[in-house]
């Protein structure tokens, strides 16, 4: 698996083996999802998944940022960005993994 990309058809097709459901609703179920948390975070919300991560998004400054190529100064306007801080939960199956 090293190396791989989980799409999102890989992802339909784990859930739809696990739930029972038909692939149809398993789509459905997994697309809401993904939209119900994009909207949260979108909405400056933090979004927590117990065992896996916390997704939340931070407000930055502006500042004055400097080309490193030509050393020219350049204002970085404020803006929004997201960040994810791991569960230590998955941090320890991931480091498990390591080890095998």
């Amino acid at each position: 698996m090293a190396g791989e990309t989980l799409k999102r058809t890989k992802l339909y097709d784990a859930v739809y083996k696990q739930s029972g459901l038909s692939r149809i609703e398993t789509a459905g179920l997994v697309e809401a999802v993904l939209e119900t948390i994009s909207i949260a975070i979108m909405n400056g919300e933090s979004v927590k998944l117990s065992s896996f991560g916390t997704f939340t998004v931070r407000k930055k400054k502006e500042r004055i940022g400097r080309n490193p190529k030509t050393g020219k100064i350049t204002p970085v306007c404020s803006r929004r960005v997201m960040t994810f801080k791991a569960s230590d939960t998955l941090k320890q199956k991931v480091l498990a993994g390591c080890r095998k």
